[in-house]
């Protein structure tokens, strides 16, 4: 899995970055006054005629928001790259570098990539009205630059044909059992955003002695957080030890064997950014997509059809599920996965050596 990886101090020298909060970090004196979607800014967007946009958000989910977007718009089309959030910044670094500029706008399952795309100047202030309005301050960036398009959560999961309730596992130390040596899938933190996030806040919590003791349980990697749910359904492995909630409802709500576990030591928690690049090629397509990513009907499709969660405030939550408030998580400090990311691949590529 190490082939093809260039590093975040390789491909932005941000190795140097202060220890700030991912929305926290004023370089302008004021974020800009909110953007309404105007008659004006549609007719600029539908002459530009499309959008480009980057995202980890899987296939089924991304270009449904892209149809729903298409279908209130006419006119402007929707191109997804989509991949995982490590090739993501990967893939905006080598493009800067060679001063190509081919994305309008971008959602990172890793919110520190932001902390480095802010710092560099690569971001565009700009607010959407919906995110002025319905958006707490702390899941917006103070100086307009971004916000939090999405919550994750990467949660325990298992195969309810190899697995029954009572014997699931109801927390990480008991994938240590032996019982379950060669039955677990999780994702590597090199490719996925998710992942990394999700390394950090165990490692952080937990320890690295719990992953060197993981190791041993002949552990399956794959490469995205939505591999893992994938892997699970098919039987490939009863355990799945990370990988992303909505995935795992989706393949539920088509019939998937799967089931959650929230574990005791508490969920790692992912929050997941849009922001409009500074040299966006479609400009005014791209902060009329970015208005339409916060808004309600967009959260609300994300929600429903996506199985995610949503910070805006006019969102309801998806039936049948467990609410966010009643789950134990794991703090997210983006600013430390971007100062600590590249120390948290090394070491756990060492302990797992892929």
């Amino acid at each position: 899995m190490r082939d093809g990886w260039l590093s975040r101090r390789t491909l932005l020298k941000a190795s140097g970055a202060a220890a700030i909060s991912v929305f926290a970090s004023p370089i302008r004196a004021a974020a800009p006054e909110p953007t309404t979607v105007t008659p004006a800014l549609i007719d600029a967007a539908r002459k530009e005629g499309k959008v480009i946009y980057y995202t980890p958000i899987d296939l089924p989910v991304s270009e449904r928001m892209a149809k729903a977007f298409e279908a209130k718009y006419p006119g402007i089309s929707v191109r997804v790259e989509r991949t995982g959030a490590e090739r993501i910044f990967q893939r905006v670094g080598q493009e800067f570098a060679s001063n190509i500029h081919a994305v309008d706008v971008v959602n990172s399952s890793d919110a520190a990539h932001f902390i480095v795309w802010k710092r560099d100047g690569l971001l565009t202030p700009f607010v959407p009205e919906d995110v002025a309005k319905h958006y707490s301050a702390e899941q917006k960036d103070p100086d307009g630059m971004f916000a939090a398009f999405r919550l994750g959560l990467s949660v325990i999961g298992y195969n309810t044909r190899l697995v029954k309730a009572e014997d699931a596992p109801k927390s990480f130390a008991e994938l240590l059992d032996p019982k379950w040596a060669g039955k677990i899938v999780k994702g590597h933190p090199g490719f996925s955003g998710t992942i990394m996030t999700a390394t950090y806040e165990m490692s952080r919590d937990i320890g690295w002695d719990y992953f060197e003791k993981l190791a041993k349980q002949r552990v399956m990697h794959v490469q995205s957080a939505s591999d893992p749910p994938e892997k699970l359904a098919l039987g490939e492995r009863a355990i799945m030890f990370d990988g992303n909630e909505y995935v795992l409802f989706q393949v539920k709500d088509n019939g998937g064997p799967v089931e959650p576990v929230y574990p005791a030591e508490g969920t790692p928690m992912i929050v997941s950014p849009n922001a409009v690049f500074r040299s966006a090629p479609n400009p005014n397509a791209a902060r009329l997509f970015q208005c339409f990513c916060f808004s309600a009907e967009c959260q609300q499709l994300m929600v429903d059809f996506g199985g995610m969660r949503s910070f805006h405030a006019q969102v309801k939550e998806r039936a049948g599920r467990r609410p966010l408030g009643d789950i134990k998580t794991m703090k997210e400090d983006a600013a430390a996965v971007e100062k600590l990311g590249e120390d948290v691949r090394a070491r756990y590529t060492k302990i797992f050596r892929v």
